[in-house]
């Protein structure tokens, strides 16, 4: 990219005092396009050995929408990380947990969350709901690339619709697949990852549309400790090395709130505990 002063004497390009497009992933894809994820120099052939982030569940609840991540990175049959981020606030009413390859993942999610930030500097308002699942849809597609070449990164985003006629049924889920699909999970909730399987069937009879924050919080916490139960790749609660899951919650009031490291080592605490009460009266 070539370098010459800007309008005020500046070093950067002349491009850069412009506001031709209000996508900063298109003044990328203009101006520097080897910095975007989907532009990676490929891999040869064979496989490739990289972190992979497990799993993710989102909750619908009276009045908003959590999402909540395990805290295991695997690489083939051996642990990558104990305490990997996987969730992640990108605006003040949303954010998107990721998994599949970690790398590219990761910056998939903070280059969506410059993109919200850049749109709402640019025009002066926030992308509505429905744009930002959008805008993250083409995001995932721009990915394809290296998601056939086994690099596979797929985010569930989660918000509050602040437009929303009923405040209590504000909260939404949206999944997307490589290809940049875009699906709205209307049941409620939702999980991706190695233990969506198992994370699903314990929301499927766990979950109540109006439950409290509070109660879907544990709902959530749970769904990952069935997934850790029967999924290697998944990691439940660490209590040796205090490591516990990643909570985001959603609602009008506070916006997008990452939960204490306190808080949510009291619920998946009281959730082993839990468990192992069951598995003492099971034995009896």
């Amino acid at each position: 990219m070539e370098h010459t002063s800007g309008p005020t004497g500046s070093a950067l390009p002349a491009a850069f005092f412009s506001s031709t497009t209000s996508s900063f992933a298109e003044f990328l894809r203009m101006q520097a396009p080897d910095l975007l994820p989907g532009r990676r120099q490929l891999p040869g052939a064979g496989p490739v050995d990289a972190p992979h982030g497990t799993t993710i569940v989102a909750v619908t609840f009276a009045g908003g929408v959590l999402v909540a991540g395990d805290r295991r990175a695997t690489s083939g049959n051996l642990i990558a990380s104990r305490d990997m981020e996987k969730v992640h606030v990108v605006d003040a009413y949303s954010a998107v947990g990721i998994a599949g390859s970690a790398g590219i993942a990761l910056e998939l999610v903070r280059l969506y969350a410059v993109e919200l930030a850049h749109y709402e500097k640019i025009e002066g308002v926030p992308l509505s709901l429905d744009g930002k699942t959008n805008k993250l849809a083409t995001m995932v597609k721009g990915n394809l690339d290296v998601a056939m070449a086994g690099l596979a990164a797929l985010p569930l985003f989660v918000g509050y619709d602040i437009e929303a006629d009923d405040p209590k049924r504000a909260g939404r889920i949206v999944s997307y697949d490589v290809t940049g699909g875009r699906y709205e999970e209307r049941a409620g909730y939702h999980a991706i990852g190695s233990g969506s399987l198992f994370a699903r069937s314990a929301l499927k009879k766990l979950y109540d549309p109006d439950a409290d924050e509070e109660t879907a919080v544990r709902t959530a916490v749970e769904s990952l400790y069935d997934a850790a139960d029967d999924d290697s790749a998944t990691g439940g609660p660490d209590l040796v090395r205090r490591v516990f899951p990643t909570l985001v919650t959603i609602t009008a009031e506070r916006g997008a709130v990452r939960l204490p490291d306190e808080q949510a080592a009291a619920v998946a605490e009281a959730v082993v505990a839990g468990r192992a009460e069951q598995a003492t009266r099971g034995r009896t």
